[in-house]
């Protein structure tokens, strides 16, 4: 049987106890229906997981032993951030879960002349913390020990020029294929655009910024499809996408 995964924001160590916060706690308890004794992985994003034990569980409290670490871990070689063209909802929501589970280590939304999504009052803090976690729950169930960074928010031209590695933008117009390129110090960058792709003056922006544009064969691809393809890509190109094994320690 498979064993629950949870990331909590607290320390942890070997032959500790730690208390599940109210909204994990929840979870453990009315959606995941574990109960006392049931065994439960915990990561905190420091590297490696904890294999634990439920000591305790009632409306109140959760606590959690921690029995042994591993140093287990299934991130890529490839270092991938990505600037994400707000879509609206249900895409960007796949698109940021996918993002996850294909190794993305940063995830910036970003506001771009055709975006149709409008952050009024307290939108922004809101949706930032609906994507945060879907983030979470993405790392949870792909197996991830560290979670991606969800950055702020931002404007495109405030985010191209503080980018680094190899830099690309998807654009189904382009000359130039992933094939022909090859990433700096294992580092790439992604730029994906909303519903309606980029205006010429988000394009030539880019290009001053040094991002390359690139196209993903001779098909128009959504919003979604094309940051996942894209993500699919790199990895199969430059990341982990052809088996290496994998080292593990426990202790």
């Amino acid at each position: 049987m498979r064993v629950s995964r949870l990331y909590v924001p607290l320390p942890l160590a070997l032959n500790g106890q730690v208390e599940l916060d109210d909204d994990s706690g929840h979870y453990v308890r009315t959606v995941l229906r574990l109960k006392k004794d049931d065994v439960i992985i915990l990561f905190n994003s420091k590297g490696g997981e904890y294999v634990c034990v439920l000591s305790e569980i009632s409306r109140k409290t959760v606590l959690v032993a921690v029995k042994s670490w591993s140093g287990r871990s299934v991130e890529s070689p490839l270092q991938v951030t990505l600037g994400l063209g707000i879509s609206r909802g249900d895409r960007m929501d796949l698109s940021v879960q996918k993002a996850v589970e294909l190794g993305a280590n940063c995830i910036t939304p970003l506001l771009t002349e055709r975006c149709v999504v409008q952050f009024k009052g307290e939108k922004k803090p809101q949706r930032l913390l609906h994507w945060q976690k879907i983030v979470q729950h993405a790392a949870e169930q792909s197996g991830r020990t560290v979670l991606p960074e969800l950055a702020e928010i931002a404007a495109l031209q405030n985010w191209v020029g503080n980018q680094h590695g190899l830099k690309v933008f998807l654009d189904p117009y382009a000359e130039c294929s992933l094939v022909q390129l090859q990433p700096d110090d294992m580092k790439v960058t992604l730029l994906t655009g909303p519903e309606g792709g980029f205006t010429d003056q988000e394009r030539n922006l880019a290009k001053v910024a040094g991002f390359i544009p690139v196209r993903l064969g001779s098909r128009i691809l959504r919003t979604e499809t094309a940051a996942i393809a894209a993500l699919a890509a790199v990895q199969m190109l430059w990341g982990d996408f052809a088996f290496r094994g994998q080292k593990t320690e426990d202790r």
